[in-house]
């Protein structure tokens, strides 16, 4: 089993794109979704919030790490409150925090707050962009680190080039991992699709 996650903290330059890629496979997948991100793209998170989990990705993609305990409270706290608006989902018990920067006090507060943080076991590096990364770049990632539970990070939005590598590799990616025996499903669902 592998999971495909999607951060929307950015833009949304390669959602439809990837929405599209989901629906057409049958591609189970989960989102971290920003309250900043659902406030900017309602209709994409809409979109999001009737076919897929979300899990709660801040209000503002802060380094919480380097905020007081009632910002980092407030960050957690206010995106719930949008994400449920925006999607018609509770964002909970997910959390995935921003660049993955936690410490020992923002477990805590998030854990009190009633989130299991969710890290990754891939990233991609598709947010990255052209510099750095190609779209088979994407897909070789991913394969070289394949294993059962594997947690993918992906992201909807675009890097700063303007490239939507994340998006593009998609389709390949996932008949790629199918190919190699693995079904995808979300987080804590236990239950395989497709």
């Amino acid at each position: 089993m592998v999971v495909l996650t999607f951060d929307g903290g950015a833009n949304d330059a390669g959602a439809a794109s990837v929405l599209a890629t989901l629906r057409r496979s049958g591609t189970p997948a989960t989102f971290f979704l920003s309250g900043r991100f659902v406030s900017l793209y309602p209709a994409v998170a809409r979109e999001i919030g009737q076919r897929f989990p979300v899990g709660n990705h801040t209000v503002d993609h802060s380094d919480l790490t380097r905020l007081s305990d009632a910002e980092v409270s407030w960050e957690i706290r206010a995106a719930r409150s949008q994400i449920i608006r925006a999607t018609g989902r509770d964002a909970r018990p997910w959390l995935r925090f921003p660049y993955g920067a936690r410490d020992a006090r923002t477990l805590w507060i998030a854990r009190q707050l009633g989130y299991l943080p969710v890290r990754w076991t891939v990233d991609t590096w598709g947010w990255l962009g052209g510099c750095c990364q190609t779209t088979a770049g994407v897909i070789r990632r991913v394969l070289a680190n394949l294993m059962p539970g594997e947690i993918v990070l992906m992201h909807l939005g675009s890097a700063r080039d303007g490239t939507r590598l994340d998006a593009e590799a998609l389709p390949a990616l996932i008949a790629a991992i199918r190919a190699r025996g693995y079904r995808f499903t979300t987080l804590g669902s236990g239950r395989p699709g497709k």
